[in-house]
C-alpha cells in the first residue's frame, strides 16, 4: 500500500509539473504573439528611439550565445581535448575545470576571431543602421558561420545528415546554400571525431610511461605502492620538458587555419 501511494504521489507531482511548464509556455507564447503585435511601439533609449522587434532580437541573441558558443565554434573539440590532457596526466582537478573552460574560451575568440569580425562587419552594422530586415540579418550572420563549420565538416558527415533529412530540396544544395539545421550536426560530429583522435595521440605517451613504472615496480616487489603515485613526476616532467601547452595550443589553432 505505501508503494502504491508514493507512486501515485509521485505521477501527481508530474503532472502538476508538467501542467505548470504548459501553462508557463502559453504565457511566454501569448506575451510573445503581443510584442510581435505591438511591433511598431518605440522604446527610448539615450533619448533615441529603438524598435521592439530589434530589441527582441537582441536579447534572444543574447540568451542563445553559450548555445551558439558550444555548437557553432571550435569550443567543443578545444575543451574536450584539454580534458582528455588532464586526465592522461592523472592530476585529477589540477588545473581545475574554471581554468580549462577560460582556457579554451579565450583561445575560441582568437580563433574565431575573424568569423566574428565578418559578421559584426556585413550583418550587425548593417542591422544596427536599419539597412536589413531581421530576416535578412540572421541569413547574413549565419553565413561567415556557415563557413566556418563546413571547412571543419568532412564530406562523409555532411552526407550522412543531409541523407538523413528527408526533403528532397536539401540534397540539391551545396556549401553554405545547406540550412543550419543539417550544417551544425555534422559541424559537430566531425568535431568530436577529432576530439577523439586528439585525445589519443595524447594518451599515447603517458601510458607508455605507465607502463613502464608499473613493471620497474612490480619486477622489484613493491606490490603495495600505485604505479600511478610514482608515474605522474615524470609524466609532469615529460611535459614540461616537451614545453606541452604551449605545444597543445599551437597544434589547437594551427588545426583551423
Amino acid at each position: 500500500m505505501t508503494k502504491a501511494l508514493k507512486s501515485n504521489n509521485k505521477k501527481r507531482l508530474i503532472l502538476r509539473l508538467f501542467e505548470v511548464l504548459l501553462m508557463t509556455f502559453t504565457i511566454l507564447q501569448l506575451a510573445t504573439a503581443k510584442v510581435f503585435a505591438a511591433s511598431s511601439i518605440d522604446v527610448v533609449i539615450n533619448g533615441e528611439g529603438s524598435d521592439t522587434v530589434r530589441i527582441i532580437v537582441l536579447l534572444t541573441i543574447i540568451a542563445v550565445s553559450p548555445f551558439l558558443l558550444l555548437m557553432c565554434t571550435c569550443f567543443g573539440r578545444i575543451v574536450i581535448v584539454l580534458s582528455f590532457l588532464r586526465n592522461a596526466l592523472g592530476t585529477q582537478q589540477a588545473p581545475p575545470n574554471q581554468v580549462l573552460v577560460g582556457l579554451a574560451l579565450f583561445i575560441t575568440l582568437f580563433i574565431m576571431q575573424p568569423t566574428f569580425a565578418d559578421i559584426y562587419e556585413n550583418a550587425f552594422v548593417p542591422y544596427d543602421q536599419g539597412l536589413l530586415e531581421t530576416t535578412d540579418f540572421i541569413e547574413a550572420s549565419c553565413e561567415p558561420l556557415k563557413e566556418f563549420m563546413l571547412k571543419q565538416c568532412t564530406t562523409e558527415d555532411v552526407d550522412l545528415f543531409v541523407g538523413l533529412n528527408h526533403d528532397e530540396s536539401v540534397a540539391q544544395l551545396s556549401g553554405t546554400q545547406l540550412p543550419m539545421h543539417v550544417v551544425v550536426p555534422a559541424f559537430i560530429t566531425s568535431e568530436l571525431k577529432r576530439a577523439f583522435v586528439a585525445g589519443f595521440l595524447i594518451y599515447i605517451p603517458f601510458v607508455l610511461i605507465d607502463l613502464v613504472v608499473a613493471s620497474v615496480t612490480m619486477s622489484m616487489g613493491m606490490i603495495m605502492l600505485p604505479p600511478t603515485m610514482i608515474s605522474l613526476p615524470f609524466k609532469l616532467m615529460l611535459f614540461i620538458v616537451v614545453d606541452g601547452w604551449g605545444l597543445l595550443v599551437e597544434t589547437l589553432v594551427q588545426t583551423y587555419h
